[in-house]
């Protein structure tokens, strides 16, 4: 079993907790101390015996929580190597943990959506979908090959994962946790089954489209008891129609950015034709010219308050159909959608929002909806710098899967004692030395993984 003392958490916690700013890169991180880190114990022993169904022997729950431990801990790379060595665990027992030992990561992640259903839904969550790219060397790793990765912003050779994250949207304090991540497999790949089967990945898992994955995480997620009051994603979803029809049939109410050459129809045509003047047009040109935004004055909306000032956005919205290409020639649909053109006074920049809202919704609540992307990019970066989200080096998709989700079980523990502790008084948690029933001296680890098999 690992020992308290050589683990150290991230700093971020720390700081979130302390309300300091989080150090530069030249300035050395503060190690906690026993005491504060035994202060955390008994939570951390709560979280891990929730999941203990899903382990078939204490000695396996044993290695995830080394793992676990080892993606919190203060190591300069949170890959299987250096989390082994520092857990005095044999690297290939860790190697095989992740790729080979019968544990049930299916359910471990069914259980954690229950989880943040049961105890963070309190019917103002937001659900953000969005992919994240992570530069990989070689061609072994799953998924990894060249294709656009957002971490650098160009094409590069790397691995894809689609995602669904969780948030309050609260304005001081945020609540955000990461439900769902999975592998989006390039037709390379999935045209290719023995390098498929080489890496593990398993027949089912085939290409789609990373909208596709989103919907179907949607779906689990709401199966499993998680309610959005509102889904929103960037144009890489908004701009396919059948990801709203999807949206539709799940009963979800979304907000999606669409990109200016995204088609719709601002009234129901006299005629079913391709002819120009009956056919569908471009959104950048339909709140240009058509009357049902001409006619309007820019309403602007306050979307939230940052450090540089208050957030300001002009904005005009009418309802319209979308292009159904179910059938030959393409139809309106029987529905209509939100169309809503945002103008940045400052910036000059215009963004296009379409939602599947009814005419009750406020514009200003869709709004905060459609700006509250920024959750996702901030949980990537301190994900990847606090628990090792893109630090995998495995060349099977089990592995890469479990890694992704201890990761992710690795950031609720500390959002969830953030969240806590930020009503408390930091000094006197973090400075309990030995009260509420703690254990003097360093200890072991033992009562995290104690459960009947």
């Amino acid at each position: 079993m690992a020992q308290v003392s050589i683990w150290v958490y991230p700093m971020l916690y720390l700081t979130v907790i302390l309300g300091a700013r989080s150090p530069g890169p030249s300035i050395r991180r503060p190690m906690m101390t026993a005491d504060q880190i035994r202060s955390l114990q008994p939570a951390l022993a709560a979280l891990l015996l929730r999941f203990r169904g899903c382990f078939r022997t204490q000695k396996t729950i044993g290695h995830w929580e080394n793992y676990l431990l080892g993606l919190l801990a203060d190591l300069k790379r949170k890959s299987i190597e250096p989390i082994a060595l520092a857990a005095g665990t044999p690297v290939r027992t860790l190697q095989e943990f992740l790729a080979f030992f019968v544990w049930d990561h299916g359910r471990v992640n069914r259980q954690f959506q229950q989880l943040v259903a049961d105890e963070h839904d309190d019917g103002t969550g937001i659900g953000i979908l969005d992919a994240s790219g992570h530069v990989k060397q070689g061609d072994k790793t799953p998924g990894v090959q060249r294709q656009w990765c957002g971490e650098v912003g160009k094409k590069e050779n790397c691995v894809v994962g689609q995602h669904l994250l969780y948030t309050n949207n609260d304005p001081k304090n945020p609540f955000t946790c990461m439900l769902a991540s999975d592998l989006y497999l390039p037709e390379s790949w999935a045209d290719d089954r023995a390098r498929c089967r080489a890496a593990r990945i398993p027949d089912e898992v085939v290409y789609r489209p990373k909208w596709r994955i989103g919907v179907d995480q949607v779906a689990a997620a709401i199966g499993n008891g998680v309610r959005f009051s509102w889904m929103t994603f960037d144009e890489d979803y908004g701009k396919v129609p059948a990801f709203w029809f999807e949206m539709d049939r799940l009963g979800q109410r979304s907000i999606g950015e669409v990109p200016a050459n995204f088609y719709c129809w601002p009234k129901w045509p006299h005629y079913r034709s391709n002819q120009k003047a009956h056919a569908a047009k471009r959104v950048d040109t339909v709140c240009r010219l058509s009357p049902l935004f001409r006619k309007q004055a820019w309403k602007r909306i306050h979307i939230k308050d940052t450090t540089r000032g208050p957030m300001i956005w002009e904005i005009k919205a009418a309802w319209v159909h979308l292009v159904d290409s179910s059938t030959r020639p393409s139809r309106p649909t029987d529905r209509q959608y939100w169309l809503i053109v945002a103008h940045n006074p400052q910036t000059k920049e215009y963004k296009y929002f379409v939602s599947n809202a009814s005419k009750t919704a406020r514009l200003e609540e869709m709004l905060e909806a459609a700006f509250a992307r920024w959750h996702v990019e901030k949980w990537f970066e301190r994900a990847k710098q606090e628990t090792g989200f893109g630090a995998f080096e495995v060349r099977t998709y089990q592995s890469l899967i479990r890694h992704w989700l201890c990761s992710r079980i690795a950031m609720y523990f500390l959002a969830t004692q953030t969240e806590q502790l930020r009503g408390e008084k930091s000094a006197d948690h973090l400075g309990a030395g030995g009260g509420g029933g703690q254990r003097s001296g360093h200890g072991h680890l033992e009562s995290l993984v104690a459960f009947a098999c």
